[in-house]
């Protein structure tokens, strides 16, 4: 034992722990280990006594009862001698307990106790409890061993609160229905003994008697607690002020497991009417406050008895009476929510039961709404300790407003649920704090912030009818909020949630149009566009573009005044000072939506074409001046990704996409060419950017995006742009600038059809070649490598290709493949496709290659000549044995799948198709050479040629999928495919 105890003393944290080095300290584990786990069952159990009775130090002891804990789990002591010794020793130490010792080895002692009474009581051991029960009149010592035993219990068997096995169930009722039958009285009198005698000696002993009591009153018969004895004792210690916190929220947590029990409905109304009775006030502040879980769990329980019986009910009219006594108690629970006591979570829920019962509120009903909207409110307001983080939303406010958020969710449930229940009431509520807001120098920013937010998720409340209309209070409302001006509006979370909030009432204004003046105000001045916080005036310029898409034609007659007040905000673009190297520059994103809006604004056919040259040449000549200016330094000097001048460049492109979007086709092109020819020199202006610095990809990349607009805006008239800007895009490219390039090529092609065949011919040899250096079939991979950044470039880039390839085959743009230039790619592209349209592992881009193949016969096929010569015997002995047959007889073709059935269709479309332009030639290898090498009987394959020749396609489909099936299951899996 002593050098055991030596060891343990090494292995643990003692003072000769720390004293020595690692390797003597894992010398020590590894004896401890050793011993523990080698020594005989019987052997372990006197070592450990021993330690228990005889050495000085609590690691030992700890030790030694955390084996004998394992060793009794793990059924090693089994002998019933050894059991026996074990049980009489443990008894012993637990008797005698000393309340000075550490919790820690009283818990693990109680927690070998709970073991044994699992394993032994009643059967071995009938007397556990009767032998552990502490002698009247309690002592502190026995009384808390006596506590932790049943806690263990509790934690380790007893409660439901855990996922049980199915032993464990059964083991955890034969002790309740033992305990139930033998002591459960003597040890509930002994609970009130405890916290009677021991309320003042010695508070602990008492909270964690009281504590024990609490975890077994669900399963035990409550009159025991319940009583005209055990109550009133457990609301004096609750209230008494100079109650311990532990004891008191003790005797808190009892009443409440009281209030809680399981058991008839009726019953459960005269149990509650007997807390009533027991604790006068019950429903006062001064309760709520103190005994927060216990008015909460009382109210919650009446609401349910009162669901269940109904107002008819003599018994639920009472559970009601009793429910609204204890309202005021609530209220002033969930108010202090802040109050470690109070659980928000168990009173918001029944705050959203209590408002779910309500179907007509009555007066009084409509008192408690008031109340818990006040609730609602007290509880979503920020702290303002995080005023200053929420201002400038560095790394602390941004987790507040996270945090907050979280917290809210419930909160916004519950002020809908009352919206829904008494809308005016609501409404009437908001009014109140917004006039209280405007009215106050002195408001506040969280309490602006509320009232702003409410106000928002009252919108969401109500429908959109009743937000154009402005009906109730929104009438009133809507108008305030346009006028509003708050002392703190400057700050971040006021000025966001104003222009949110504004913007979700702006139905109103597009119905009420004398206000429009009102909302251009809100985006235009100091509480919008013109914020002093960026994060604001950014958000601004979003939502005021939602307002111009909303209200366009009403806010024609303010186009100048529009225009006059964003002057400085759109002039920031033209007057960044690109010779200095420390200019700071926002994200390229900044102040776009106001181009945008003032695009959309100029852009309608209510502006007369004058005013819409004027507003284009104010907006467009400056920023192509500003690019010719720095086009020219940048050729200079040089032009380096993320220097200034580059910067600026890609801004004023994203200004000049901005404000084209709110021009279409039609207007420029149709009925205001004048306009088109504005765009079409600022095209040429952007297009120098490109030609001098092609290398440049985030500028390449803007370059590409405003193209795409010409091309939408401009139409045919921007054909003869289109060559130069393509040539400067394919030199030097990656996978990526490749993607883009193909899909600026595929929206030309689908815009102009046959008109693009000149300038595709001319790009595509230098296309393929670039492709061809790229890509290989081995783009798609399988495996962890194909899971990189650059893998996944290139299996984009090979998906962008076949869209490429589709559109010029289904926009009679094939004949470009047979121009003698392109004509040596024309080997590669094929493999690639027929490769595709057997094996890829993308079904859709399986199906696109077969379109393409099938739109390839068409265009090159006929009956009597053929384009392309050896196009034919590649279609009949590649194409449609290795795709059309061998492709779905493999058993990776799914034929449950609906997009393996969408490609299965295509290929059966391309069976006809080549039968049509092939006939014989066609009959003859598939028919009569490809289906009996794939083992198709003689009698189906005869009778695939008559479905074949038929007209029904929806007949031919069925019979080839069936086909199919029929050789796949002849074949069991033995066929190999090619």
């Amino acid at each position: 034992m002593d050098d055991l105890e030596q060891a343990i003393l090494l292995a643990s944290d003692s003072p000769a722990a720390a004293a020595a080095s690692p390797s003597v300290r894992a010398e020590a584990l590894a004896f401890c280990a050793r011993a523990r786990d080698d020594s005989p069952p019987s052997s372990l159990l006197r070592l450990c006594l021993s330690g228990l009775a005889s050495s000085p130090h609590v690691q030992v002891h700890f030790w030694c009862l955390q084996s004998l804990h394992d060793a009794l789990l793990r059924r090693r002591l089994a002998l019933p001698d050894d059991l026996a010794l074990l049980r009489s020793s443990l008894l012993s130490l637990a008797v005698s307990s000393n309340a000075a010792s550490p919790p820690f080895l009283r818990n693990k002692l109680a927690q070998l106790v709970a073991l044994l009474v699992r394993l032994d009581y009643p059967h071995v051991y009938p007397s556990y409890f009767l032998d552990l029960l502490p002698p009247q009149p309690p002592q502190p010592g026995p009384t808390d061993m006596f506590a932790r035993v049943l806690i263990s219990l509790d934690d380790d068997l007893l409660s439901q609160e855990y996922p049980r096995s199915a032993d464990e169930t059964a083991d955890a009722a034969r002790v309740k229905d033992s305990m139930r039958a033998q002591c459960v009285p003597q040890i509930a009198r002994h609970w009130h003994a405890a916290a009677a005698t021991l309320r003042t000696a010695d508070p602990a002993a008492a909270a964690v008697a009281l504590d024990a009591a609490r975890r077994c009153i669900s399963w035990i018969d409550v009159g025991l607690v319940a009583n005209d004895v055990f109550v009133p004792l457990l609301f004096d210690i609750a209230m008494f002020p100079g109650s311990a916190g532990p004891l008191a929220a003790a005797a808190v947590g009892c009443l409440s497991a009281v209030a809680a029990k399981r058991m008839d409905v009726r019953a459960k109304v005269a149990l509650l009417r007997s807390l009533l009775v027991a604790r006068q006030g019950l429903g006062s502040t001064d309760s709520g406050l103190k005994m927060a879980p216990l008015v909460t769990t009382y109210a919650s329980e009446a609401l349910e008895c009162y669901r269940r019986l109904g107002p008819s009910d003599a018994d639920g009219a009472g559970a009601l009476e009793m429910l609204e006594e204890v309202l005021p108690a609530v209220f002033a629970a969930a108010e202090s929510c802040d109050d470690e006591e109070v659980d928000s979570s168990s009173v918001l829920e029944f705050l959203s039961g209590f408002v779910s019962v309500m179907k007509a509120p009555s007066e009084k009903q409509l008192g408690h709404l008031g109340r818990i909207l006040e609730v609602v409110r007290v509880q979503m307001l920020y702290d303002p300790v995080y005023r200053g983080h929420l201002d400038v939303l560095d790394k602390i406010g941004k987790e507040e407003e996270d945090l907050m958020a979280e917290q809210r969710k419930d909160l916004i449930a519950l002020f809908r649920s009352i919206c829904r229940v008494a809308p005016a009431a609501a409404q009437l509520f908001i009014r109140g704090l917004l006039v209280t807001a405007f009215s106050s120098a002195e408001a506040s920013v969280e309490d602006v912030e509320v009232a702003l937010t409410l106000l928002y998720r009252l919108g969401e409340a109500v429908g959109e009818e009743e937000i154009r209309t402005g009906t109730e209070l929104l009438g009133e409302l809507v108008p305030m909020l346009l006028s509003a001006r708050f002392s703190c509006h400057t700050h971040r979370l006021v000025g966001l949630v104003y222009l949110e909030t504004v913007t979700r009432y702006m139905k109103f204004v597009q119905e009420n149009v004398q206000y429009v003046p009102h909302l251009l105000g809100v985006f235009l001045d100091d509480r919008g566009t013109h914020h002093q916080n960026s994060h604001v005036s950014r958000r601004a310029g979003y939502l005021f573009m939602r307002a111009v898409k909303l209200l366009k034609t009403k806010l024609v007659p303010y186009l100048d005044t529009i225009l006059q007040s964003l002057q400085d905000v759109l002039s920031q673009f033209t007057s960044m000072d690109r010779g200095n190297k420390d200019t700071k520059f926002p994200s390229s994103e900044d102040g776009s939506q106001i181009f945008e809006a003032v695009g959309l604004l100029i852009g309608i056919e209510e502006v007369s074409l004058e005013k819409q040259a004027q507003c284009l040449t104010a907006l467009l000549n400056p920023l192509c001046h500003q690019i010719e200016s720095l086009v020219m330094d940048a050729k200079a000097q040089g032009l380096e990704e993320s220097s200034p001048r580059a910067m600026s460049l890609q801004q004023i492109i994203i200004a000049l996409n901005m404000v084209s979007k709110g021009f279409n086709e039609r207007l420029v092109m149709g009925s205001r060419p004048a306009i088109g020819v504005m765009f079409k020199e600022t095209l040429d202006v952007v297009l120098q950017v490109l030609v001098s610095f092609p290398n440049v990809r985030p500028l390449r990349s803007k370059v590409i995006s405003f193209l795409h607009r010409m091309i939408e805006i401009l139409g045919i008239s921007v054909l003869p742009c289109i060559p130069i800007a393509l040539r400067q895009l394919l030199l030097d490219n990656e996978a990526k600038d490749m993607v883009e390039f193909l899909v600026l090529v595929n929206q030309i092609i689908c815009k102009f059809n046959s008109s693009a065949s000149g300038i595709l011919e001319e790009v595509f040899p230098t296309i393929a070649s670039r492709l061809s250096m790229i890509l290989s079939q081995d783009a798609f991979s399988a495996g962890p490598a194909s899971n990189t950044e650059e893998m996944r470039e290139l299996q984009d880039l090979q998906r962008t290709l076949y869209i490429f390839l589709h559109a010029m085959a289904t926009h009679d743009l094939s004949t470009i493949l047979l121009a003698p230039s392109c004509r040596q790619y024309l080997e590669t592209i094929m493999q690639l496709l027929l490769f595709t349209s057997c094996s890829h592992k993308d079904i859709q881009l399986r199906k696109a290659c077969v379109q393409i193949f099938v739109n390839l016969v068409k265009d090159w096929c006929s009956n009597s000549e053929d384009k392309l010569p050896g196009f034919r015997v590649f279609m009949i002995e590649k194409f449609a044995t290795g795709c059309c047959l061998y492709s779905v007889l493999d058993k990776s073709f799914d034929l449950r799948d609906a997009n393996s059935l969408a490609l299965f269709g295509e290929i059966v479309m391309a069976q006809k198709i080549m039968y049509e332009r092939f006939r014989e030639d066609f009959i003859v290898n598939f028919v009569a050479k490809g289906l009996p090498e794939a083992h198709c009987p003689p009698d189906l394959a005869e009778q695939y040629y008559q479905k074949l020749q038929g007209n029904d396609i929806k007949a031919f489909r069925s019979f080839y999928q069936s086909l199919i099936e029929k050789i796949r299951q002849d074949q069991n899996g033995n066929l190999v495919f090619r």
